[in-house]
């Protein structure tokens, strides 16, 4: 629903549910009186991690991503699952990706990477005093997921950008929170 209230949503359909997300149109009566279809990508969120191993030290991931045919360079992250809280989907997905745990995370900002058509809200914690996972820990990777963590410094990452090795907008809006 629309907080303004000279927008008008006369009707909602979802068009797709996958596991990740869903597709909803929404008719929507403008203040000018126009009507438009307005389609949204509803999302669960994400978290977005920037684990610092070392002062000056940060864990990128490389992985495969299928939309675009080829290994990239990224901050872990993960989506949330179904009423997770942030802060343990950050413990979670750190675990997941990079094989450490982390005792203390800082939650950084949260930010919405596409706003035009996805209300998808990424929260971005800093993952600190980094640790083995407990060895009776059922963490493990997702079954879709090929990933290889690289620590690196934070200069190496950041160049890693201008040079255009980094094409990921998340891992660019996370290098300059720190």
């Amino acid at each position: 629903m629309s907080p303004n209230p000279q927008i008008v949503v006369t009707d909602r359909r979802e068009v797709y549910r996958g596991r990740i997300f869903r597709v909803e149109v929404d008719r929507v009566r403008l203040p000018g009186g126009h009507t438009v279809d307005m389609e949204i990508v509803r999302h669960p969120g994400s978290v977005v991690l920037l684990p610092i191993p070392a002062p000056g030290r940060l864990v990128l991931i490389r992985q495969y991503r299928y939309a675009l045919g080829r290994y990239i360079w990224e901050l872990p992250a993960g989506s949330l699952k179904p009423g997770e809280d942030p802060a343990a989907a950050a413990a979670r997905e750190c675990e997941e990706e990079i094989g450490w745990r982390p005792q203390r995370l800082e939650r950084l900002q949260g930010l919405h990477p596409t706003p035009g058509f996805c209300d998808e809200l990424m929260i971005f914690y800093s993952c600190l005093d980094l640790v083995r996972p407990d060895p009776g820990s059922t963490v493990k990777k997702d079954d879709d997921e090929d990933i290889e963590p690289w620590t690196c410094s934070v200069d190496e990452a950041r160049a890693l950008i201008a040079s255009g090795e980094i094409v990921d907008l998340k891992t660019v809006a996370g290098l300059s929170l720190l």
